[in-house]
């Protein structure tokens, strides 16, 4: 039945056509062609002479000609004739008077509902055409026209496996989401002490933290109808569009209620209002005033929770954020060295490892990277250990894997000339050296002069030994003599300096003018925070940085980081200098080996000498990019 209302105006299109085709059939229509037509004249003339032999007469009763009269026959000299009359007994007596065979024939009759569908067939054929578009833009039929519906997926019994088990590293976070859960399922829990629901919860982190996850494990516990939808599902080619969506997916909530939404990456339909392009009449500001509605309108009694996720919260609109729309703000942040190794420990279920597998020095390992990076770690791992025909994941494919992740993959295949690879030696030893003479800085894991990524010709790791959140004046200024180094070492072998430094003056500048500008650590400026970003919200990038001081604090600005940079430089060539044979030792073993990791790095400092290396060397193609802002990485660029 529902198939059949379903293309109800198709249908009614059929029966219409059908019953004009019957009609066409039932009613008379012009004579063969072997009949010669004669006027009305002509024909009273012929049987005025004689020359009629046989006339067939019928009254023509079809609509249109009723009062006409056929009259069909044939000439004494065989022709076959046709014409009209208007009066049948007039002519039939006097066709029987001039000896014609003369015969009458009854009216064609025609059924009254054939007539009334005839005539109403125009009609009827508009009504179909109007039935049938109708209800597409429905969504019926085809949807041809069903745009303005929601694009929310709903799960109920077919929602995924995931629970909140398979998430590691925001234990916070879960706690926030666990507890939207249960008051869903015992809303007098927390109803009696006069508790209301929130009504949404917005999660904030940086991409890859399992914001997503977060949701899917939320839709795995919860014993509630869950709609999952994406925040660009809204924007649509056509006005209003965004709008009509926004209103049918609540409208579906509410059907369901109790249930949860999630729309991930709200930001693309939630961003700051009147700002940018756009005016007061803009798709995304209508849509993001219907979410505004429906959050937090007329009707409060609704038992809906919207969660949202976006990486850029400082784009949002400030109604959106406020409580009784998003009461609740989860931060998911990058996890600690305890939740990386919760992380790793969530990958590894299901994957053969070695017993030298050790998940708490990877973590330690890996400041900075997100759930995703660490996936992609083991699974880099994976993929290596199964190109190497081996039967488990080792130790050796869990730290390769961390270095295509933060460096990029190896490429050997790239040609470099002899001379080329002593300035990349001696400008990766001399990062190396400085990191390891200044204090307070952090241990070296790995001096590499083999090409990886796109643009690293070679790069010295360091990765810290613990997580860490403040950075002081004085850990800064190492980090700025460490970046230059290299540079100060090709200065101090050749007498001359290449472009491999551009990544390293480049990071080195930066953090000076933060120092200087941002964090008020310039003596000469004092404790003044210089310059202001002004960002165009709606296109979500810094546009231009307001220079709110004058000229001559310009200017003093660019002294101050100038004699920073100067500082900084000057007391690497005095390290570098002071340890000049250190240098020479070292880049000899590095371009022997190619590689050295930070025990290897530290025997060299202490004069020992390295076992000899068995020149197996590892090719591995390229299959990553290039990444080195997770960990503390000074590298020689192409």
């Amino acid at each position: 039945m529902g198939k059949i209302a379903k293309n109800l105006g198709l249908y009614l299109i059929l029966i219409v056509l059908v019953v004009s085709m019957v009609n066409m059939f039932l009613t008379p229509t012009q004579a063969p062609q072997t009949y010669i037509e004669l006027s009305y004249s002509k024909f009273l003339s012929e049987l005025e002479e004689g020359r009629v032999s046989v006339l067939q007469i019928r009254n023509n009763t079809t609509p249109g000609e009723s009062s006409s009269v056929v009259l069909r026959g044939e000439l004494r000299n065989g022709d076959k004739f046709l014409s009209y009359g208007v009066d049948a007994e007039v002519i039939a007596s006097e066709a029987a008077r001039k000896g014609a065979i003369v015969t009458i024939e009854p009216p064609l009759k025609t059924s009254w509902w054939v007539t009334i569908v005839s005539s109403l067939f125009p009609t009827l054929l508009l009504i179909g055409v109007w039935v049938f578009f109708i209800y597409n833009m429905q969504g019926g039929g085809g949807k041809v026209m069903s745009f303005a519906r929601s694009k929310a997926k709903m799960f109920m019994d077919n929602r995924g496996k995931v629970t909140f088990a398979d998430v590691a590293g925001c234990e916070e976070a879960k706690e926030e989401l666990q507890e939207v859960i249960h008051f869903l399922k015992d809303p007098s829990k927390f109803s009696r002490l006069g508790a209301r629901v929130p009504k949404g919860v917005l999660m904030l982190g940086p991409p890859g933290t399992g914001k997503t996850l977060l949701a899917r494990a939320a839709a795995g516990e919860a014993e509630v109808p869950f709609f999952s939808v994406s925040g660009s599902d809204f924007v649509e080619m056509f006005v209003g569009v965004g709008a009509a969506r926004v209103r049918d997916l609540f409208e579906q909530a509410r059907k369901h209620q109790p249930c949860l939404v999630f729309m991930d990456e709200i930001d693309a339909v939630g961003r700051h209002r009147g700002a940018g392009l756009g005016g007061g009449h803009d798709e995304r500001e209508q849509t993001l005033n219907q979410i505004l509605v429906e959050l937090d309108g007329f009707d409060s009694s609704t038992s809906t929770i919207l969660i949202a996720a976006t990486n850029r919260p400082d784009i949002l609109d400030p109604a959106l954020l406020r409580p009784g729309r998003f009461d609740r703000h989860i931060v998911v942040d990058r996890p600690d060295v305890k939740g990386r190794e919760a992380i790793l420990q969530v990958h590894v279920k299901g994957k053969k490892m070695a017993s030298d597998v050790d998940l708490g020095v990877l973590a330690r390992r890996t400041p900075g990277l997100v759930g995703a990076d660490l996936e992609n770690l083991i699974n880099e791992a994976a993929l290596l250990a199964a190109r190497r025909d081996k039967e488990n994941i080792g130790m050796d494919e869990m730290e390769e894997g961390i270095e295509r992740v933060m460096a990029g993959p190896e490429r050997r295949s790239r040609l470099i000339s002899d001379r080329e690879r002593n300035i990349i030696a001696h400008h990766e030893v001399g990062h190396a050296l400085v990191a390891k003479k200044l204090p307070d800085c952090d241990p070296i894991h790995k001096i590499s002069i083999v090409p990886r990524g796109h643009a690293a010709l070679g790069y010295t790791l360091q990765l810290p030994d613990e997580d860490r959140f403040l950075v002081s004046r004085s850990e800064m200024l190492n980090k700025i003599s460490i970046l230059l180094s290299g540079r100060a070492a090709e200065e101090i072998v050749f007498g001359d300096v290449t472009s491999g430094a551009a990544n390293d003056l480049e990071r080195a500048t930066k953090t000076a003018r933060q120092m200087v500008m941002e964090l008020g650590m310039s003596d000469r400026l004092g404790l003044v925070r210089l310059g202001h970003k002004e960002e165009e919200i709606f296109l979500g990038r810094d546009i231009v940085e307001d220079r709110n001081y004058s000229e001559e604090v310009a200017c003093a600005i660019d002294q101050e980081i100038r004699a920073i940079i100067d500082s900084c430089y000057a007391k690497a060539k005095e390290i570098l200098g002071e340890n000049r044979d250190v240098i020479e030792r070292v880049t000899a073993v590095l371009i022997e080996r190619e590689v050295l990791d930070g025990d290897e790095f530290d025997a060299l400092l202490r004069g020992e000498t390295l076992p000899p290396i068995d020149g197996t060397a590892k090719a591995e193609p390229a299959a990553a990019g290039v990444d080195l802002s997770k960990g503390e990485a000074a590298d020689f660029t192409a």
